[in-house]
């Protein structure tokens, strides 16, 4: 009876925090702005298209690109307590907004097997030179509202390189030490060079 009570008072409490999570409004506009601009390289930053959470929570253009910076960049998921930002060039914006509308759909598992059956058919492009994704993400609580900046934030760096295949490059198709390159789906039409950071405490998701 004693375990009973404990598992029913850790299950009242797990549930008590997601439906913190689930409640949780969208950053303020311009917040979430400075976050996702976090995730370009510094020099990228000015003039990039932001993506993010209108305040009813669709989201939404935050601000519009200007025409010479190529940079998309994605601000975090409001409901999370691990903000994740994301920067990438715009001809790599029709795989990744696909990939967001399948996870909408319910589809996350299914995603890339769909995605490379598009690809296949001519419906889904993906740019056949070399394109990269930043990541940049921390925790809600070491934000800096004023700079949009995470405290002990982490970065992680993926390169597209389609069809690419390991030993012509030079690299392992495996992680090893952290920080050294390596190629993930090799031979594929996501073919990418992934570059991770010591403990990135999330799996790969894109």
């Amino acid at each position: 009876m004693k375990h009973l009570i404990i598992a029913l008072a850790l299950s009242w409490g797990s549930l008590s925090v997601f439906g913190q999570q689930a409640q949780r409004s969208p950053l303020a506009k311009d917040l979430q702005i400075k976050i996702a601009l976090q995730a370009a390289p510094a020099d990228q930053r000015e003039g990039a298209k932001v993506l993010g959470y209108n305040e009813k929570g669709e989201f939404v253009t935050l601000q519009e690109g200007t025409a010479s910076n190529n940079l998309i960049c994605l601000a975090p998921d409001y409901k999370l307590s691990v903000l994740y930002a994301y920067a990438y060039p715009k001809s790599l914006d029709p795989f990744m907004a696909r990939g967001r509308e399948l996870i909408a759909e319910g589809k996350r598992k299914q995603r890339d097997e769909i995605r490379e059956a598009e690809h296949k058919a001519g419906k889904l492009t993906i740019p056949q030179g070399p394109t990269i994704l930043y990541g940049y993400w921390g925790p809600l609580a070491k934000l800096d509202n004023s700079s949009g900046e995470i405290e002990g934030a982490q970065r992680r760096y993926v390169i597209y390189v389609p069809y690419a295949k390991a030993a012509d490059i030079g690299l392992s198709s495996k992680p090893g030490v952290p920080g050294i390159p390596w190629l993930m789906d090799e031979g594929s039409y996501k073919a990418h060079i992934m570059i991770n950071p010591e403990n990135m405490g999330h799996s790969h998701g894109k």
